[in-house]
């Protein structure tokens, strides 16, 4: 993620994209990100806290050394819209979008089938 500065900083419109990147508005850079969603997990029960700290920081840490930037922007724009939808609470029972499934690699969908996983199991101790 070593892009210039004002490529994390960029509005959408100045990039030409209208996809979800306009609902960001613009880019957070990676570490105040980071920090932004660890702090977002705070409001989180202790359980589903851990998951998604664990999650975030591995997701970050295997993204350190991006170089494309379409990638980048990608990246960002997305933990930014998570940020967003956990400060707002209105992100429980939301489910993903298609078109976000369709574009995701055969890597993606077992990570995303691997924390859906997680977190069933997370749930079901709690009822055990």
């Amino acid at each position: 993620m070593r892009l210039a500065h004002r490529l994390f900083m960029a509005t959408p419109a100045a990039i030409g994209s209208k996809s979800s990147l306009s609902e960001a508005l613009a880019l957070l850079p990676p570490l105040y990100l980071y920090r932004r969603i660890l702090r977002v997990h705070r409001r989180l029960d202790p359980e589903m806290r851990v998951l998604g700290d664990s999650y975030v920081k591995k997701e970050f840490r295997a993204h350190r050394t991006a170089e494309n930037p379409l990638h980048i922007i990608g990246f960002l724009t997305e933990w930014q819209l998570y940020a967003q939808k956990l400060e707002g609470d209105n992100w429980t029972g939301e489910r993903l979008d298609k078109s976000k499934l369709d574009k995701m690699s055969d890597q993606q969908l077992g990570q995303l089938f691997e924390l859906m996983q997680a977190i069933r199991n997370e749930g079901g101790e709690e009822h055990e």
